[in-house]
């Protein structure tokens, strides 16, 4: 269901890095895009995990409370689909400083020009309709992204199609940097592609997101899942059963083919549709069906971290201490690069 481009390489080499700003809780679209993934990345790399919460205020900054409060609920939901804090490291991006120093010292390397050519970054000033007033943050953000990488020796990076132009920024500055040290102190990242499409929003029309409610939640409740289903945009011209209907753009059969187990099935199933004979009402049966029983234990485990707070934290500070050593081994090196271990 879900597949990795995973490179020909010792494992014991490779350093994967990734994270969420701390915005929301996480959804299915999360799941498929990222979680499922890391669950299994676990097993095969040396993973760290950031909860990237200075990079969710570089447009929150007048709102914080939409970052601080959320940063347990993405550990929750980290913790409830299967990361495993003795497998991968979870920490939070404030409490490393390094970083942030960092991130200073590469913004001296990277032009205001070439952050606004990044494609990535024009995109989501466009979505966010920030206008003239965009936060200097923001616009930095692929430095912050590759001080991240780079303070943790990470040498994959899954992401998506979307995302390419932040690993090529990271590896300039890599680049600039090992030509200002000459010598070969940090190292270039790759991206790790994943096969596996962006699931679309419930309405089919617009980004998946829980403030426009057509993203279903990780703890999503029985009756929750079940009217989101319902809704689902399918084929707007399929209005009997008899009648033959469009898959494409039919967001019931994308989630179908992201999260049912048999491909096989799955087929048949699009075969009748298109070919008359299958309602919408028994598709989204199968589809509800199908995420109850994924989400139900999902809710479960992640109800009972959320109960235990002092655990996520615990889980949280344990993970940003550890990080801290090496994150500030790499900024040492930086600083010695540009000559300033005068002491």
């Amino acid at each position: 269901m879900h597949h990795l481009s995973l490179p020909h390489t010792d494992q014991n080499t490779q350093r994967v890095l990734t994270g969420d700003r701390a915005t929301g809780q996480l959804h299915l679209g999360h799941f498929v895009g990222s979680l499922a993934q890391r669950v299994k990345l676990q097993h095969q790399y040396k993973q760290t995990i950031l909860v990237a919460d200075l990079q969710g205020l570089t447009d929150n900054g007048h709102n914080p409370n939409k970052v601080s409060s959320n940063i347990l609920n993405v550990v929750a939901d980290y913790l409830a689909v299967g990361i495993d804090p003795l497998k991968t490291t979870i920490c939070l991006q404030s409490k490393i400083p390094a970083l942030s120093e960092l991130t200073m010292y590469y913004a001296n390397l990277v032009s205001v020009a070439r952050l606004q050519r990044n494609p990535t970054v024009k995109n989501e000033i466009a979505n966010k309709a920030f206008g003239a007033s965009i936060p200097a943050g923001f616009l930095t953000y692929p430095i912050s992204q590759a001080a991240d990488i780079t303070a943790f020796n990470a040498t994959l990076i899954p992401v998506g199609d979307d995302q390419l132009p932040m690993i090529e920024q990271t590896n300039e500055i890599v680049r600039k940097i090992n030509a200002i040290a000459q010598e070969k102190i940090l190292q270039e990242c790759k991206p790790l592609l994943s096969k596996v499409a962006r699931l679309p929003s419930t309405d089919g029309q617009s980004k998946m997101s829980k403030s426009m409610g057509n993203a279903i939640l990780l703890d999503s409740t029985q009756k929750t899942i079940s009217k989101a289903v319902k809704s689902m945009y399918t084929d707007p011209n399929h209005i009997s059963i008899d009648m033959p209907g469009r898959i494409e753009g039919n967001v019931v059969f994308t989630y179908l083919d992201a999260f049912h187990s048999d491909e096989k099935f799955v087929a048949n199933l699009k075969a009748q549709y298109q070919a008359g004979g299958l309602g919408d009402g028994k598709t989204k049966k199968i589809l509800e069906d199908r995420l109850q029983d994924l989400i139900k234990p999902i809710r479960e485990a992640r109800a009972n971290f959320i109960d235990d707070k002092s655990q996520l934290i615990a889980i949280l500070k344990e993970g940003s201490e550890r990080s801290q050593d090496e994150a500030n081994q790499v900024l040492n090196n930086v600083k010695r690069g540009f000559g300033l271990n005068l002491f």
